[in-house]
């Protein structure tokens, strides 16, 4: 008997808890059993998210209800650790941690608790039996996933990749490069070379690559749009394309969100899905692979979603099946 997941959720007021309600609360096997905020406790749930209008009567709660199976911290990066450490959570509960608190090897352990990092295309063995997961990154989700065929094979030196994020990349919370005002009609790039999701690249790369490092240059921009992630990445090479093809699409093969398309891709085809497209194009010696996802869903909420279901032995899709809005 597929089993019923009693879901508790931390920071449910931002993005990543808005959107994860809105794919727990038409998933098959998931009741939600409480949706924390310290800021709108006592508030229905559809006030703040009124994309929920009529789906729920949730109440946002400032307490922590223990009777559940997972729980799913949406909280900014630094304040899941703060979390953990002043909040006693009994250890049979599962947790997925969205934030970069616990996704590098050197600080994925927090008391009892070891994270292991929850990329599915990479580590699907090891999040089927976690008991707690760190979610990734959404350019890490979206450049790791165009490199990870290349990197099986140890072929990775030097990668420069460039990739767009829409505004919601930046959370909920105003600033100065969010506003439409400033967003409208316009482009930049930010943290060049030094972007934090580096970290986690490097660390996969070197898991499937062993004592061959690859070098990944990259550089960042903001967008004008409000969610998706399109990345390119340029790599030297002296396969073919039709060889390329066949790596993709054999190391793809069992991975169900995961698409390799022999046609030019675009981010309308993701948005508002789970889904990551890859499109590769040749020109001599180098090769440049595109990759899109959705960064709240590919890149946040639906990959938690689908590593709790690896984790609680459902269907890697439940849930999931979601169409893009591709007009």
């Amino acid at each position: 008997m597929i089993p019923f997941i009693k879901v508790g959720i931390i920071g449910g007021a931002g993005y990543t808890g808005g959107e994860l309600l809105r794919v727990l609360l038409h998933h098959p096997n998931s009741a939600i059993s409480f949706v924390h905020s310290t800021s709108n406790a006592g508030n229905l749930v559809s006030s703040v998210h009124t994309d929920l209008v009529g789906d729920t009567e949730l109440i946002f709660t400032n307490t922590i209800d223990q009777n559940i199976d997972i729980l799913f911290l949406c909280v900014g990066h630094g304040e899941a650790i703060k979390f953990l450490q002043t909040n006693t959570i009994a250890p049979s509960i599962k947790m997925i941690d969205l934030s970069q608190d616990f996704r590098l090897t050197a600080a994925a352990a927090q008391g009892d608790r070891h994270f292991i990092y929850g990329l599915p295309e990479l580590n699907k063995a090891a999040i089927q039996s976690a008991q707690n997961i760190a979610n990734p990154g959404c350019f890490a989700t979206a450049i790791q996933l165009g490199l990870l065929p290349l990197a099986e094979k140890g072929l990775l030196e030097s990668v420069y990749t460039t990739g767009i994020t829409g505004s919601t990349g930046a959370g909920q919370g105003l600033s100065s490069t969010s506003h439409f005002s400033w967003r409208a009609n316009n482009i930049q790039p930010y943290k060049t070379l030094q972007h934090q999701h580096l970290f986690e690249i490097t660390q996969s790369l070197h898991q499937l690559q062993g004592n061959k490092k690859a070098a990944v240059h990259f550089v960042p921009w903001r967008g004008d749009f409000t969610r998706g992630i399109f990345a390119s990445s340029i790599i030297e090479t002296k396969l073919t394309l039709e060889a390329l093809y066949e790596m993709y699409t054999h190391y793809y093969d069992w991975h169900p969100f995961t698409h390799v398309s022999k046609n030019a891709i675009d981010l309308k085809q993701v948005v508002n899905t789970n889904k990551c497209l890859i499109h590769i194009e040749q020109q001599d010696n180098k090769m440049v692979v595109h990759t899109a996802i959705d960064n709240l869903l590919k890149g946040a909420v639906g990959q938690a979603v689908q590593n709790m279901n690896l984790m609680m032995g459902l269907p890697e899709i439940a849930g999931l099946q979601l169409k893009a809005s591709n007009f």
